[in-house]
């Protein structure tokens, strides 16, 4: 369903949003994750971006994923600078001949928790970076909506079990184990299918993000610049794409410490 394309070429994205090449990994092994899940199921027709990320970039690699299945695009926040920055980074995206047929619609809700300016049916809800910056009362309320919105739900937050990497970027964290007992409550909250449709839910959850390069690094614009373009560090990205496939591989407690964050995909069947 989504193309298998280079880290390099995510990088660009990053570069649009005033980020680098640790985003530009996330987004990879992010995507990794995403192909594998949705490669059995129909394509979604429209998709649900359920918040921007509260410190770090746009969530590019979701409205990438949108342009390559052409679908329908909400982008939500309650915060107008978000929204400002992903605009910003997506024109000039499009500037570069990229994702030149996307044209989403930007909200700001008044309730980032609950959204009642949403309606209707999604196929997919995407969220990245959202969920830790919630008050803890209203994170289950939150997940709830999404899963009721959107028959697919893919949520990303930073990993509380890896303090060097929360304490460096100044984000909470879940642990592993809240995530899953927060997307638990989520899909017991959704109604029951019919007999009609497809029986059951789902839900898949662990770790991931976990870059070979320590946390905060810091590049210069010319560094960047070369990023783009330089051969040596086309070879390096492409050997970060074959250690992001290897993540899955490492020893579970190495990745509970190391990975910058955790994921549940919620599948609640109702199509």
């Amino acid at each position: 369903m989504l193309k298998k394309i280079p880290i390099k070429t995510l990088y660009p994205l990053a570069l649009a949003e005033g980020e680098g090449v640790g985003t530009a990994y996330e987004y990879y092994a992010k995507r990794l994750l995403l192909h594998r899940w949705l490669a059995n199921s129909e394509p979604p027709r429209r998709i649900l971006v359920a918040g921007l990320p509260q410190k770090y970039g746009a969530s590019m690699d979701f409205l990438l994923l949108a342009a390559e299945l052409d679908a329908d695009l909400t982008i939500l926040d309650d915060r107008a600078s978000a929204i400002a920055r992903c605009k910003a980074a997506l024109e000039e995206t499009q500037k570069n001949g990229s994702m030149t047929n996307l044209n989403p619609v930007f909200l700001i809700t008044q309730d980032i928790s609950n959204f009642p300016e949403i309606s209707g049916h999604f196929d997919l809800g995407l969220s990245s970076e959202v969920l830790q910056r919630l008050p803890i009362e209203v994170r289950l309320d939150y997940m709830s909506k999404t899963v009721q919105l959107a028959s697919r739900f893919a949520l990303f937050t930073p990993n509380g079990d890896n303090p060097s990497h929360t304490n460096l970027s100044g984000l909470d964290g879940l642990q592993l184990g809240e995530l899953q007992q927060l997307a638990g409550g989520a899909l017991e909250s959704t109604p029951t299918p019919t007999p009609a449709a497809s029986a059951g839910k789902s839900l898949l959850t662990g770790y991931i993000d976990m870059p070979p390069f320590p946390p905060g690094m810091i590049r210069t614009d010319d560094q960047r610049e070369h990023a783009s373009t330089g051969r040596g560090e086309a070879l390096a990205m492409w050997g970060l794409s074959y250690y992001a496939r290897m993540e899955q591989w490492l020893p579970r407690s190495w990745r509970r410490t190391k990975s910058h964050i955790v994921y549940s995909f919620l599948d609640s069947f109702q199509r």
